[in-house]
């Protein structure tokens, strides 16, 4: 009885597409290598428009490359292993065909990955056609024509940049971010796309602010990002600090509530006066002066006291603030500046205070105020918004950022770019 597996081989040679051909025969061999090469394309194609589907990601470059080999050298191999079984010498380990088979492989190697971008360009074009709302990848330009939104291209992680009015995002936050496309529907305007790319950023990547120009087509002129600062830090005023201690407090007592610090010996006494941030158990978190917080040492506990106080209107401030996509910033006026000479009603921002060159601060100036040279303002903004006052501070002829002067002013420290931090 006949091997069956040897018969099987032995049918795919007689009736199967045999290739045998060496260089001796060039159009042969042309037609051979051509084949192959196809071959190694749909193969490579094929995996890359399912690998984007499945994982909504680009495959990479090597499996595409290993596949498109693969399919050949399997081939190759049948076909002898077939010969074998027919009882025919086989041609594998003759010299012209060894040398044919190893420029099939290479020519497999390179034409693999011209089927990995195609099968991976038609995979984005279809997802975007079906209503996908992001994607990984650059569309044609056929499909951005024909298609019924428009699509917006992240710049690369080294592009995106820093809003300085906010602590940094990581590195890792700029990758993931890095040439991301985002698709929205096709009839927006600028200003209604950039609404929806700074929300959709925002929520999908727990980015915490977003300074972003984008125009009607959804070219990204200018990308930055921040993230929201965490913790009691920020919140502090200068010359305070934050203390846990053990004390029992009234069961009224929330965070933000004026407190006194109340010593527990025999005879108690009134050690601090704060405001009270956190209550977990018997631990309660203060707020108060750096003087006050030093005689909080005893570790037995402590009693407070409940206020009654109205509530505070800079607290309440600070806290919508905290939360909001506005942030503080301070320019100084140049000379020749296109903001010297403006009012303060044609500023497209608040302007909190304004501090001229001779004189004191002036709190909410009125709208009928011009900004004369010199001038310190004090802005509270979308940073898109301060960064182009920023701009129209500075002078003409003056490379450097008018922003930039750090004073001691009664509106706060600013950072060294001559934006406030709040």
């Amino acid at each position: 009885m006949s091997d069956p597996v040897a018969s099987w081989l032995a049918v795919l040679v007689v009736d199967g597409p045999v290739i045998e051909v060496g260089f001796a025969r060039p159009r042969q061999a042309a037609a051979a290598l051509v084949t192959f090469a196809v071959l190694a394309a749909l193969v490579a194609g094929a995996a890359a428009l399912t690998y984007r589907w499945y994982f909504r990601d680009a495959i990479p470059e090597g499996v595409t490359a290993l596949l498109g080999v693969a399919v050949v050298a399997l081939y190759l191999n049948t076909t002898s292993l077939g010969a074998i079984a027919a009882g025919e010498s086989p041609t594998l380990f003759e010299p012209e065909s060894a040398f044919f088979n190893v420029i099939a492989l290479g020519v497999a190697a390179v034409t693999a990955p011209v089927g990995r971008y195609a099968g991976d360009r038609l995979a984005v074009d279809v997802f975007a056609l079906s209503g996908a709302r992001q994607l990984e990848g650059e569309l044609s330009g056929v499909v951005r024509a024909v298609g019924r939104f428009t699509a917006v291209t992240l710049p690369r992680a080294d592009d995106i940049e820093d809003i300085d009015t906010y602590d940094p995002v990581t590195t890792e936050k700029k990758t993931e971010l890095a040439e991301k496309t985002l698709l929205f529907p096709r009839r927006l305007t600028a200003g209604e796309l950039r609404e929806r790319l700074v929300s959709r950023i925002k929520s999908e990547y727990g980015v915490g602010y977003v300074d972003v120009d984008v125009a009607a087509d959804g070219v990204v002129e200018y990308f930055a990002v921040g993230s929201r600062a965490a913790g009691l830090g920020p919140t502090l005023a200068p010359g305070s600090a934050a203390i846990a201690v053990a004390a029992d407090p009234p069961n009224n007592a929330t965070a933000g509530d004026t407190v006194q610090v109340w010593g527990t010996e025999s005879e108690p006494k009134r050690l601090a006066t704060g405001e009270l941030r956190g209550v977990a158990g018997d631990a309660v978190t203060v707020a108060l002066d750096e003087s006050d917080a030093e005689k909080l040492v005893d570790e037995t506990g402590y009693r407070l006291v409940t206020l009654p106080a109205e509530p505070q209107a800079d607290r309440e401030f600070a806290s919508l603030l905290r939360t909001a996509d506005e942030t503080m910033g301070a320019v100084t006026v140049e000379a020749d500046s296109p903001l010297a000479g403006r009012a303060v009603g044609d500023v497209e921002t608040v302007v909190a205070a304004v501090r001229p060159a001779a004189g004191t601060v002036q709190p909410i100036p009125p709208r009928s105020y011009a900004f004369a040279p010199g001038d310190h303002v004090y802005l509270v903004g979308r940073p898109d918004v301060l960064r182009r006052i920023e701009a129209d501070a500075k002078g003409s002829g003056d490379g450097d950022d008018g922003g930039s002067d750090t004073d001691d002013g009664d509106a706060g420290d600013t950072a060294g770019d001559g934006t406030q931090r709040s």
